[in-house]
């Protein structure tokens, strides 16, 4: 019997677990699976071998596995298939199959440009920071090269930047000095992140502290927050990772992408 379980990341912040715990029902309402149900990475209940576990008492035969992360980072390809092949080995005669993360997709990038438009019209000579969790891991500034170039054909912006929170370069106080260079009359900071929380206030307080003295090019737009495009890709996800063979297992893991 084929189950799907979503796994978010988990946050410290109880409404920032609560928020995609309320995402994923929304998005399982409209999966047609007998057996849908979702945990977390960490930080938060149920945990991945309680999801799992879930699966299994209801008749599950076959996972597919969603993780609900933005980009394909150490989460994706490390902490959660190493979490799947240590919980497998309870359920040895369990297919699993591992699906992508949302990743590059041009309905985030409506996503962004929806979150700049709705702070203010769009100067001609406006630029854009956008504002990533950061990785250790490369593949994380591929995709935000991709995202900065699909967001750029979509509109002529001056310039369109990156900068990171953490783990990576640039980190975002060197990304708003770079962007202070510039001629723009807007700077639009758009945080690439699903929760709006903790990283948000420091942002916001960063932002306040730029503008002072009379600038105010810098505005702060919102997270991605859980849009309705997000669920599209989400199931979007899934479709990819059910296998069309249904019952038919052979108790082993295969990772997508």
């Amino acid at each position: 019997m084929q189950a799907v379980l979503f796994v978010g990341h988990g946050s410290r912040v109880k409404a920032g677990s609560r928020q995609a715990a309320d995402f994923i029902r929304k998005c399982m309402d409209e999966i047609d699976v007998p057996i849908r149900e979702f945990c977390f990475l960490e930080l938060a209940e149920p945990s991945i071998e309680e999801g799992m576990a879930r699966c299994v008492e209801k008749g599950a035969t076959r996972i597919a596995v969603l993780p609900l992360l933005l980009l394909t980072a150490g989460h994706a390809k490390k902490d959660i298939p190493a979490k799947l092949t240590e919980v497998r080995q309870y359920y040895p005669y369990i297919t699993i199959d591992y699906g992508n993360p949302l990743g590059v997709h041009n309905a985030i990038i409506d996503i962004l440009l929806e979150r700049i438009h709705e702070q203010a019209p769009i100067a001609d000579d406006a630029s854009v920071l956008i504002v990533g969790r950061g990785s250790s891991d490369p593949g994380i500034k591929t995709d935000f090269t991709n995202i900065v170039r699909l967001l750029k054909e979509r509109h002529p912006f001056h310039k369109v930047e990156t900068a990171y929170l953490a783990a990576a370069e640039p980190r975002f106080e060197k990304g708003l000095e770079d962007m202070r260079t510039t001629d723009s009359s807007q700077i639009f900071v758009v945080p690439y992140l699903l929760f709006t929380g903790v990283l948000m206030k420091e942002m916001k307080k960063q932002i306040m502290e730029m503008n002072a003295g009379g600038e105010s090019r810098f505005i702060l737009c919102d997270s991605l927050g859980y849009h309705p495009n997000l669920k599209k890709v989400v199931l979007e996800r899934v479709g990819e990772t059910i296998q069309p063979t249904g019952d038919d297992t052979d108790g082993s893991l295969s990772i997508n992408g």
